[in-house]
Formats: C-alpha cells, structure tokens, sequence
C-alpha cells in the first residue's frame, strides 16, 4: 500500500481560492476565542463580491490566479484563471466545481465542501480549538494598498502549525493568509496582489460560462463515504486534538493516464477544527513507487511510499474487514 500524508491544507492553488472569508467590521481585538473568530470569517464570506489576482507562494514554488467572486441570494459563484502554469479555468456554483483545461479540452467535474475550501482556517465547529490555539492581535499592515488587521493564531503545543491573518479594515475580507512553523518561519503564504471591492460581478454570466462545455470531454470525479474500518484499516494511536473528519474512496487514474486504468485509493481525513491532516492509502505497485523519501513544500509533507504491512507506518495497522 501506499501512505501519502498532506498537513494543514490550503495546499493548491485551484482549491485554496475556493472561498475568501469575509467578517463584519469589528474589532479584533474584542475577539477571545479562535473558533467564534473563525466561524464569522467562513459564514460572512457568503456577503462579498470582488475581483482580485491572488498569489500562493510555498518554498520556490509560485502560482498565481486571476478570481471573480459574486455572491446572489444564496448562490455562491467564482470564477478562477490560472496566470501560471497549466491553462485552466475553474468555476465554483455552491459546492459544485467546474475545471476547464482548454489546451486538453478536457473537463473535470466534482463537488467539494465548502468547509474544505480557501483560506483551509475553519475545517469543523468544534469548541476545543480554543484548548489547542490562542489568538493575539498584531500591529496592523497594507495588503495590495489596503488597511489591514492582522492576527496571529499561535498553537500551544509543537504538533500543530500556526497562522497569521490579514482582513481588511473596512469589510473584513481576507486578504493574506500565512502558514508557520513552530519557530514562527513562513511556510506558505496567500494573499492579493489587486483587489476590487465590491466589483460588477454577474451571478448570471458566470453561470452562463460554467456551462459552456461544448467541445470538452467532461469527467466526473467521483467518492464514496465510506470508513476506514470498512477498508481494513484502523489507527493504533492518535495525535491530540485531532478526529476523523470522514473517509472516502475514489477513482484516481494512473499517472499520464498511460494504461487507460484507474485505481482506487482511500482518504481518510482528520482535523483539530482548524489544522487537516490526510491519509491516502492506495495499492502498492512497484513500477510507480519506485521511490521512498519525503517530499517538502511549504506546509506539505508527503511521506511515500510506505507498506505498513512492512512496518513503514506504525500509526495505521491492517485489520480484518468487518462482518
């Protein structure tokens, strides 16, 4: 089998731009708790419409992207264009997602939580992230010519990684969001290069645009709920704070599509409230895994392959299917 492992998401460029978080004016400083905080950063992101080019940076790695947001009712639309390497455009109507790639004419279509989208800060309501986290209001900054508060949430022990988080003065959107290690170092940071507040975004002609397919040979990616221990598969211990956040099995095509077959592979996710942890698990085959080592980028640590049938994950062990 093999173990890939991603800690605190806001990993890619087309998912991290997913929601930016929005909260009502207010002062930060009145506000104690990091999961109150948290929660009016992803519910009032629902009440903002702008244009902006954001940009995520992690180690020598860079990407850009050029996104519309529009709120209507209780529709939730963007539109995303890459400004950096491959050519695609991403449309997001609620949790339903739309990614073009023109130059493959290849459509890929698939629905995502919101809880798991940009900035990656709020991945359950729990209460308890006050036991793991506390929030300290920091001197306040520019971000692409705009007033901003910034908060730091510091965790309290050093199995966790912390945050800083810019909002603007007047409207609260995010506006740059870093990841830190435990020494308080930069490993990834988001944030706008441009914004427009406020900017004439159609609800309509998005729409419109997101069902343009003609032309493009569409794919479903699909998963199915499911549980590790249905899988054959259970954890002999667990890190503090941190609980299963759902388990999912899915078809992942071989790399290049080179065989025409698709594989399955399992995701088992976790979370403390704020910090996402995921384990994939997928069958073993020596002409792909041909590699054993860790794999660094920003926040980002894919341990691969390991067997833990050979002992090379002491947390995850095999165990019978249930009855």
């Amino acid at each position: 089998m093999e173990i890939r492992t991603a800690s605190v998401a806001k990993a890619l460029l087309c998912s991290a731009l997913m929601i930016l978080s929005f909260m009502p004016a207010m002062a930060v400083a009145e506000e104690s708790s990091v999961s109150a905080w948290l929660m009016r950063l992803h519910e009032a992101s629902r009440h903002r419409t702008y244009t902006g080019t954001f940009v995520v940076s992690a180690g020598t790695q860079m990407a850009s992207a050029k996104i519309w947001h529009v709120c209507d009712g209780d529709q939730q639309l963007e539109r995303i264009e890459s400004l950096s390497g491959t050519p695609r455009s991403t449309f997001r109507k609620n949790s339903d997602v739309l990614t073009l790639y023109p130059t493959a004419k290849v459509g890929i279509a698939e629905t995502r939580d919101a809880f798991g989208l940009f900035p990656g800060l709020l991945k359950s309501q729990s209460a308890a992230l006050d036991e793991f986290y506390q929030l300290k209001v920091l001197a306040s900054d520019r971000v692409a010519g705009l007033e901003a508060d910034v908060v730091q949430i510091t965790p309290k022990d050093s199995m966790r990684y912390g945050y800083r988080v810019w909002s603007e003065k007047k409207s609260g959107l995010v506006v740059q969001l870093q990841t830190l290690d435990v020494d308080g170092r930069t490993l990834e940071q988001s944030a706008f290069s441009e914004l427009q507040l406020d900017a004439p975004v159609s609800a309509a002609k998005l729409s419109q645009m997101m069902s343009q397919t003609e032309g493009y040979r569409l794919e479903r990616r699909t998963t199915e709920k499911t549980t590790a221990a249905t899988q054959g598969w259970a954890m002999s211990s667990m890190v503090p704070g941190f609980k299963s956040a759902g388990c999912y099995t899915r078809p992942v095509a071989l790399l290049a599509g080179a065989s025409g077959k698709a594989e399955s592979t399992m995701q088992w996710m976790f979370s403390d409230g704020l910090a996402t942890v995921s384990l994939f698990v997928e069958r073993f085959d020596p002409a792909r895994h041909t590699q054993v080592g860790v794999a660094d980028l920003g926040g980002l640590h894919v341990p691969k392959p390991a067997n833990p049938e050979l002992g090379g994950s002491p947390a995850l062990v095999k165990c019978p299917p249930p009855p």
